[in-house]
């Protein structure tokens, strides 16, 4: 991977994330055949215990085939990824990002997975606007641009949470405690979208406090 400031790094681990987590609700769908769906939303593994905690991952989709929208599901996912992981950086990303992302939310990617894509993608736009431009280092400034790998470090567990996480719970523990693994679903959901938001929150801010540049570029492990 290449140098990556620290806005950049939190759009391509995160878009990562919600690449494979849409490839993964176009393969529970490409499974299902070409039926069509029950109706516009739809779980995509409707018969995976595995996903019972989520009800099955509900999804959306205009495509009235569930096999066709699996597959328009997977080349978007792909295209998804490649976008954010080679591409961060270039002046178009933020709107291909949005645009990525809602066409994924129609051909069947889930819901988690778009709504993650157009936070990104305005973080993407957030961060353009940013661009270069440096920021007077105030405390709080600084204090919040210390703050960053920490913020990019629980996010990223946050979000595992959820994802695999809340499954190997409810694997693990579901049928003993089925309260608890169900109370816990929207906590882990919330706190992975309070601490993105942090995490990209204090990447800006390094971010100007650098002039996009610097140490604000180093992966997380070295900042």
């Amino acid at each position: 991977m290449s140098k990556r400031d620290a806005a950049g790094w939190v759009i391509s681990v995160f878009g990562l994330l919600a690449g494979l987590a849409g490839l993964e609700h176009g393969i529970g769908e490409v499974l299902q055949g070409g039926a069509a769906p029950a109706g516009l939303v739809f779980p995509s593994w409707p018969e995976a215990a595995f996903f019972r905690i989520v009800a099955g991952e509900p999804a959306m989709s205009l495509v009235p085939n569930l096999l066709a929208s699996g597959i328009l599901t997977i080349l978007v996912s792909l295209g998804f990824l490649v976008w954010v992981m080679a591409f961060p950086r270039h002046k178009a990303g933020a709107p291909v990002l949005l645009g990525l992302s809602v066409l994924l939310l129609l051909v069947g990617g889930g819901f988690g997975p778009p709504l993650l894509g157009i936070i990104l993608g305005i973080a993407a736009a957030r961060a353009q606007a940013g661009a270069g431009r440096r920021r007077p280092a105030s405390g709080l400034c600084r204090a919040l641009a210390a703050l960053w790998p920490w913020c990019f470090t629980a996010a990223i567990t946050a979000w595992l949470l959820v994802m695999p996480g809340t499954m190997l719970l409810d694997r693990w523990f579901g049928a003993r405690h089925p309260a608890v693994v169900e109370t816990l679903v929207p906590v882990f959901i919330l706190s992975a979208f309070s601490l993105l938001a942090l995490a990209i929150l204090t990447g800006l801010v390094r971010d100007r406090l650098a002039g996009q540049g610097g140490r604000a570029g180093s992966p997380p492990a070295s900042a």
